[in-house]
């Protein structure tokens, strides 16, 4: 049914969501995009699950946007960009709103809309030999639509200290950031995520959903005005002249104007 991700169910009503484009790293192309919107779409109103896993297959979780769909965003005039922008931003809303717990297993390294995924995540355990980064700013791009889930995770303070500079971190720094829970050896990932599953099945669903949806209430608030700026945001800096250069020399496999 999907081509770019796998979705399993096991006996207790625990999905498995799967990136599954280990070649690219699992970087979230726009067929990706499309697939995971549904599939969010699909367990949260699947009243046999009760839990979904969000992972990536390999080495990687994911490594943020896929090439090819960054240089379809390079040709493409301003109203694409938005409307291809808005799915992007769409399939993150559906997976944070998700009225189910969404824990994830970052099993590898995670980059730009990676530490999106991580952050729409209720809570992320991960491998203590992962790196993160958000690394927008090398291309003269942004981290817009990822932004307020990323900002939800961490906080403004702790964000400032990664947001803006692309610095690549490691899983202890992630853990301090906010953005994992816990970091730990690659052979006892499965049973720390299996701990955070365990409680919710015995939890009343609908009361999960309930809290879930109350906390979303409670705190950060993402409208679609929100939403909507943020992508807008985007498109303004995908149309600057640095992200025209940016985003070309790493095409060209050079450093760009402003480095050195």
């Amino acid at each position: 049914m999907y081509e770019t991700i796998e979705i399993r169910i096991d006996d207790r009503g625990v999905a498995t969501l799967t990136l599954d484009r280990e070649d690219k790293h699992n970087a979230l192309s726009a067929q990706m995009i499309a697939e995971l919107t549904e599939a969010a779409e699909k367990l949260g109103a699947d009243p046999a699950v009760r839990v979904v896993i969000l992972t990536g297959a390999g080495k990687s979780f994911c490594a943020g946007g896929d090439l090819r769909w960054m240089q379809d965003q390079m040709a493409a005039d301003a109203d694409t960009r938005f409307v291809e922008a808005k799915k992007l931003a769409m399939m993150l809303n559906a997976l944070n709103e998700m009225p189910k717990p969404l824990i994830g297993r970052v099993q590898g390294q995670a980059f730009g809309g990676g530490v999106g995924m991580a952050s729409v995540c209720d809570v992320a355990i991960g491998v203590d030999s992962a790196k993160f980064g958000l690394t927008e700013t090398r291309l003269g791009l942004i981290p817009a639509t990822i932004g307020p889930y990323v900002l939800a995770r961490l906080g403004e303070a702790m964000a400032r200290r990664v947001f803006m500079s692309a610095r690549i971190f490691g899983a202890e720094e992630a853990v301090t950031l906010g953005l994992l829970a816990k970091a730990v050896p690659a052979e006892a990932l499965d049973d720390a995520v299996e701990a955070e599953v365990k409680p919710y099945l015995t939890c009343a669903p609908g009361a999960v959903a309930e809290a879930k949806r109350f906390t979303r209430w409670l705190g950060m608030p993402i409208s679609e005005e929100v939403i909507d700026q943020t992508i807008r945001g985007l498109v303004e800096r995908w149309e600057s002249d640095e992200a025209q250069e940016g985003i070309g020399a790493f095409f060209d496999k050079r450093k760009p104007g402003w480095v050195g």
